[in-house]
């Protein structure tokens, strides 16, 4: 974890580099990219084989590099609680400056929904090597497949990293191990351990932005299917507690997508109170009776042909056995003219509120996002600055800040990668 030597003034003045990064992520290489640029001897240190192994499977390998939110006020909310501390390291490098960075490299962005920036090349891939070349061009030494053992101490301060039995020395150390989520990458809790052996307060990581298990059978039937457009509402107990309206992605285990993710937080404070359940809303700018008033005219003009074959006009697509199944005596090959006016109303019912039962969050090995690390009270986040050790450097998902999925992420770690890179001695 951390381990105590003996320099003299000399070794510690003139070590053998200027800055040692340890993580090959996106913060890490952007911090070790930035203090290259500015002249500075740099060494980065990757325990995977090769760099940006998380980079390279951000947003499905489409790589969602950032949000395209440039006002900086209306970004910064995204970031709850953080935002306060975030306002000096998004004015050194925010979201127009991410756009220029890339761009100017050669690699330009799209703008998608929700305003989600992807390169347009929609390869996370080109991503990386943008970064790759970024430290090739500024000098970074890359030493890859080693594992970092601790922080090394002379007189309670940080002089450098220990790599296995080998002792490497710096002026100043970054830190950018990353979080927790998605442990198939590398990512361990390593870079949280270390923090806290200098007298860090780390908050244990949870999985944050991650998908949701569920118990109801007919969820995990429609596995892989997608809907763009639906409104669910979580219940504690049998009581509405909040909505959100987006695209749900149904899974063999639950259910994910953009909207699942971002509520997740949410619902992990409600599962530790109580049973939490849910309504799925396939219909959200419509209200029952107005819903009731379209399937009459559908059902009036399709007398008589079978049910089955005119469901896609009123169900969302893929739906329509899910919708069968959950309503008692539903046939499909029944005639149209044959359903009955209350089946007819509590299909109208299910496609405004169909049943979930919440079981629980998934895993780190799922998580978009863990929440967890060091509190921006500690970090002079005007230099990403550790304000316990004054020649260590944090950055990207080592910091307890919360976010949502979307470009949230990356933005942070492109932010807090420059800003430490450009202030490091």
């Amino acid at each position: 974890m951390t381990k105590s030597v003996k320099l003299n003034e000399n070794e510690l003045k003139f070590g053998q580099y200027d800055v040692i990064v340890v993580g090959g992520g996106p913060s890490g290489m952007m911090a070790a990219g930035r203090a290259g640029e500015r002249g500075l001897r740099v060494l980065l240190l990757e325990k995977n084989k090769m760099l940006g192994e998380k980079l390279k499977i951000t947003g499905g390998g489409r790589c969602n590099i950032t949000n395209a939110t440039f006002d900086t006020r209306a970004m910064l909310a995204n970031y709850g609680d953080s935002e306060q501390f975030l306002y000096s390291p998004f004015a050194q490098f925010g979201v127009k400056d991410t756009f220029t960075f890339f761009e100017s490299r050669g690699l330009p962005l799209v703008v998608q929904a929700r305003e989600r920036a992807f390169p347009a090349s929609e390869k996370a891939e080109d991503v990386f090597l943008v970064m790759e070349k970024y430290m090739k061009d500024n000098k970074v030494a890359v030493k890859t497949g080693v594992s970092v053992k601790g922080l090394l101490l002379r007189e309670e301060k940080v002089v450098g990293v220990e790599v296995g039995g080998e002792e490497i020395y710096a002026n100043s150390v970054i830190i950018a191990t990353g979080g927790s989520s998605h442990p198939e990458t590398g990512a361990t809790a390593d870079g949280f351990s270390w923090l806290a052996s200098v007298g860090h307060r780390v908050a244990a990581p949870t999985p944050d932005v991650v998908p949701l298990a569920v118990a109801d059978k007919w969820v995990k039937d429609l596995s892989g299917v997608s809907l763009s457009f639906m409104k669910i509402s979580f219940y504690l107990d049998g009581i509405r507690k909040f909505s959100k309206t987006g695209k749900i992605l149904f899974t063999h285990f639950g259910l994910s997508g953009p909207l699942i993710l971002n509520s997740a937080r949410e619902v992990s404070g409600l599962l530790k109170a109580g049973v939490v359940t849910a309504k799925i809303d396939a219909y959200p700018d419509t209200d029952l009776g107005t819903l009731d008033e379209k399937l009459v005219k559908i059902f009036d003009l399709n007398k008589n042909k079978d049910l089955k074959n005119i469901t896609k006009e009123f169900m969302p697509e893929g739906m329509d056995e899910t919708i069968f199944a959950l309503i008692p005596e539903l046939h499909p090959n029944k005639k149209v003219h044959s359903v009955s006016k209350e089946k007819r109303k509590l299909i109208v019912q299910m496609l405004k509120a169909l049943p979930v039962t919440v079981t629980n969050l998934m895993g780190f090995d799922r998580a978009v996002v863990a929440d967890g690390g060091v509190s921006l009270e500690e970090i002079d986040t005007k230099t990403m600055r550790s304000k316990l050790q004054p020649n260590l450097f944090v950055t990207g998902d080592l910091l307890n800040i919360n976010r949502k999925s979307g470009g949230f992420s990356l933005q942070l770690c492109w932010t807090t990668g420059f800003v430490a890179g450009s202030n490091v001695q």
